[in-house]
């Protein structure tokens, strides 16, 4: 009755939702500050007659309306004071639209990776990668991190690979390479493999390797709307890079969803980029809040690993991370638990507001 190639798969396992009482959630990372206000007035205005059309496949407004943000903002939310320049304009023809980032990536690993030849992306990074890998049969070889969690990066370089994918910011560490770093990778990575950046936390960082799409024809940038922008309920991801590279995210995604981001999505998001200094007030509230929070931890004798995300990974000396896990669920919050080697004992953070981190700090002194 079923495909052979079904018994195979190995799903992605999202943060649970638990229904048994109300929990305060920050176990998947998802803003807790609400999307920009305008994006109620453009719901409003959409007509019913457009909801009986088609929408745009693709998503022309949308993206002039993406491309239009990133050249405004340079890239980042909330830069650094030493982020580069863009140093060029984006254009529409270097933005490809998803229903997600997940549906972004999906299409990234069927465009770009063959099985020929192993996709090399750290130990740790993204869980849905491995999914995509088994799904579309590609060999992932995960080269371990460093003793301090950073990314093997001479490593990763010294395999033969079809491709390379990684988070930056990376999770669940929350840990980040500069674009420096990033960028004599690629001058020593080969120029006809994609080279691909994830940055779905990158807002949260102050820093994006956007300027760097000047001078390699093979990066490829993935982004979310789902964290630094409250879109998570909506579903929106995007990739930047050459016009090639999104000429061949099209086709793959013409051969199995024409019409990924709906009408809806498609309004919402137009509307939220007019609207970029909203998202990026939200994320200066978010890094202070990180930032003080983890003070607070360290303070209190937890290992802290330092984030540029909207989470944090730590851990307690002498204190397995489920025990840590189950402790904070039994007082109504949700963290997140990973049940693997190397970062068992730790749990994962959201950050969420001043208050709900307030509230979570009460019960982790009583843990």
């Amino acid at each position: 009755m079923f495909a052979q190639r079904l018994k195979n798969l190995k799903p992605y396992k999202p943060g649970e939702q638990p229904k048994d009482r109300e929990y305060i959630k920050l176990n998947a990372n998802e803003n807790p500050y609400l999307p920009s206000p305008k994006i109620k007035d453009a719901l409003k205005d959409i007509e019913l007659q457009k909801l009986a059309l088609y929408p745009d496949p693709d998503s022309h407004e949308l993206k002039k309306a993406i491309a239009k943000s990133l050249n405004k903002t340079g890239g980042v939310l909330v830069p650094a004071a030493d982020q580069k320049p863009l140093g060029f304009e984006i254009t529409e023809d270097m933005i490809f639209c998803g229903n997600g980032s997940d549906e972004v990536l999906s299409f990234v690993f069927y465009a770009f990776f063959d099985s020929d030849k192993p996709l090399v992306s750290p130990e740790f990074s993204y869980s849905f990668y491995p999914v995509y890998a088994g799904y579309y049969g590609i060999n992932l070889l995960k080269v371990p991190l460093n003793a301090d969690f950073t990314l093997d990066t001479k490593a990763m370089l010294t395999i033969d690979s079809t491709g390379m994918i990684f988070a930056n910011p990376n999770a669940p560490t929350g840990m980040a390479l500069s674009v420096d770093e990033i960028e004599a990778m690629l001058k020593a990575y080969p120029k006809d493999k994609v080279f691909v950046v994830d940055e779905a936390y990158t807002d949260f960082s102050g820093y994006t390797v956007l300027p760097l799409l000047k001078k390699y024809e093979n990066l490829l940038v993935i982004r979310t709307f789902s964290k630094s922008m409250s879109f998570a309920g909506m579903r929106l991801g995007f990739a930047v890079g050459a016009p090639a590279l999104i000429q061949a995210l099209t086709t793959t995604k013409n051969s199995f969803n024409h019409f990924p981001t709906d009408a809806f999505c498609q309004a919402s998001a137009i509307a939220a980029c007019s609207d970029i200094e909203w998202y990026s007030e939200n994320c200066r509230k978010i890094i202070k809040t990180r930032d003080a929070f983890s003070k607070a931890l360290v303070d209190s004798g937890w290992n802290v690993l330092p984030s540029k995300t909207n989470f944090v990974l730590v851990s307690k000396d002498g204190m397995p991370g489920k025990a840590v896990y189950e402790a904070i669920k039994a007082k109504g919050i949700l963290v997140r638990y990973f049940d693997i080697d190397v970062i068992r004992d730790f749990v994962r953070i959201t950050i969420g507001t001043d208050e709900q981190m307030e509230k979570l700090l009460e019960i982790i002194r009583t843990i």
